[in-house]
């Protein structure tokens, strides 16, 4: 679990890593990396904001169902719900390999209609930055 990046990078530096790390995960894993992730560090928890997180076929699940838009919206939760376990272990040793932390708890959530995606992390204990942290 030991990452030299929480000894030689600021704060401001780590959130932007993990971002990027994160979008990265995202393309390599499921093929579409969200437009946009910002990533905050507050004492134990890390917390990602995912823009434009919906998959083409979450999308077309979504389009396609329009005169059924509660079927299609159960389907598509469930698919978010099924991408977000896979790709939990990842995330995972992303975050503990980068923070040195062991991860307590993961919450997440997609809102369908702006797709954007939340991830809260709780970390084991608050990840430590080089001296010029911010």
């Amino acid at each position: 679990m030991t990452d030299t990046t929480t000894q030689t990078q600021s704060r401001g530096q780590t959130q932007r890593t993990l971002s990027q790390k994160i979008q990265k995960l995202y393309k390599n894993h499921i093929g579409h990396a969200p437009g946009k992730v910002t990533c905050q560090i507050v004492s134990n928890t890390v917390t990602f904001l995912a823009e434009d997180s919906l998959t083409k076929l979450e999308r077309l699940l979504l389009e396609g169902e329009k005169g059924d838009i509660t079927s299609a919206k159960v389907d598509v939760e469930q698919v978010r719900e099924d991408l977000d376990k896979a790709l939990r272990p990842a995330l995972i040793d992303i975050l503990q390999t980068t923070l040195n932390a062991e991860v307590v708890d993961i919450l997440s959530d997609t809102t369908l209609a702006t797709g954007r995606t939340a991830i809260v992390v709780v970390l084991s204990e608050t990840p430590h930055f080089s001296s010029n942290a911010q």
